[in-house]
């Protein structure tokens, strides 16, 4: 199938064939992504002390996970915004199921996020009324015009998150933060992995995971053009 077809075409053809078993098999594989790295991170967060850290390396930690607490908080802004725009086709519940379910863990990623700044003696930055996605949208990297769209600019956004925070993880300075870091950047990856499965699922021929890596080499592999 042409993952560049309208949603029109798509929905019309492949709605018939979105059986109880794919929507299980999706929800199962956006599942891992609400599992894999969210306790995990608690305990690192809860044994990252600020008497572990200098000053200098506090500061430098409170504006790394600031930074990542930005896009968290984008996340959540976007996936709202975009969840009152999907219709109630067999398509707009696959994005739905999928969405709800990568929103739950990037809420409990700002939460940790947060809690980690407090602890390091920061304030968490806040989220903002509105975030500009018209850089993705211009490109092509998804848009908010159809359920099918919707979910590409999704995976655009969860694909620069992992790529996000494979970097903004090299940069903390308190070893307890770089695994949290690390074990929030791999959740993201399993976002990214989900919403590929989802469009899977709905009859597109695409590899679920299409690449061994997360980075800016590989970016366009993962990303899916409107």
């Amino acid at each position: 199938m042409d993952t560049n077809e309208p949603l029109i075409h798509i929905a019309a053809r492949q709605a018939q064939q979105l059986s109880r078993r794919n929507m299980l098999a999706t929800g199962a594989v956006a599942g891992i992504a609400a599992a894999f790295a969210i306790p995990a991170v608690a305990d690192l967060v809860e044994a990252a002390t600020p008497g572990q850290s200098t000053d200098r390396a506090k500061k430098n930690d409170i504006t790394v996970l600031n930074n990542g607490l930005y896009y968290e908080h984008q996340a959540i802004w976007a996936y709202n915004f975009a969840a009152g725009k999907l219709t109630n086709t067999a398509v707009g519940k696959a994005v739905l199921a999928v969405a709800s379910a990568n929103l739950t863990d990037h809420q409990a990623h700002r939460d940790i996020l947060k809690s980690a700044i407090r602890s390091l003696g920061g304030t968490p930055v806040k989220a903002e009324a509105s975030y500009d996605l018209s850089s993705y949208i211009n490109k092509g990297e998804g848009n908010i015009d159809s359920d099918v769209n919707i979910a590409k600019l999704a995976l655009a956004l969860e694909t620069d998150a992992a790529i996000a925070y494979t970097f903004e993880a090299a940069k903390l300075k308190t070893p307890a933060l770089i695994t949290a870091g690390a074990s929030i950047g791999t959740n993201e990856a399993a976002h990214a992995t989900a919403i590929r499965a989802a469009f899977k699922s709905l009859g597109v021929d695409i590899a679920i995971v299409p690449a061994a890596f997360f980075n800016p080499t590989t970016r366009s592999a993962w990303i899916l053009k409107v």
